[in-house]
């Protein structure tokens, strides 16, 4: 019974930083579709790829610097520091990809699988650059 008591000392917190995660997920989901010129959660209902592409990868960009931020950060302030840090950043590389692609908001509604693939893996891409930069 020791061993369980022993495993189960950090368990207060996961909860508190397991918790903080799905509510920085669902604040950065809510902001992001938000500054999309389409909606992509009905367009993914309705079977867009190029939608559910970029969303996904997008996801993926924020989640990997999320994790990474919570390995490394201190304390919960210092994880939602860098959690907003990796939101913007997100939102940085859709206006970048929107800067390369004029078209991007047209393209994802009409279902152009290749500007949704793209924007996912610049998203997911930078997701893994920034998750790296968080190794301090």
């Amino acid at each position: 019974m020791e061993f369980l008591k022993l495993s189960l000392q950090g368990l207060d917190e996961f909860l508190v930083y397991f918790a903080m995660c799905i509510g920085f997920v669902a604040v950065f989901l809510s902001v992001y579709v938000h500054i999309t010129p389409y909606r992509e959660i009905a367009l993914i209902r309705e079977g867009n790829c190029a939608a559910a592409a970029s969303l996904s990868g997008t996801l993926v960009g924020f989640v990997l610097p999320l994790a990474s931020a919570v390995e490394h950060s201190v304390n919960p302030y210092d994880l939602a520091i860098w959690a907003t840090i990796a939101l913007v950043v997100q939102l940085l590389v859709y206006l970048a990809t929107r800067m390369i692609l004029p078209d991007l908001a047209r393209d994802i509604p009409a279902g152009k699988v290749a500007s949704g693939v793209f924007l996912g893996a610049m998203s997911a891409s930078a997701g893994i650059l920034n998750a790296a930069s968080m190794s301090y």
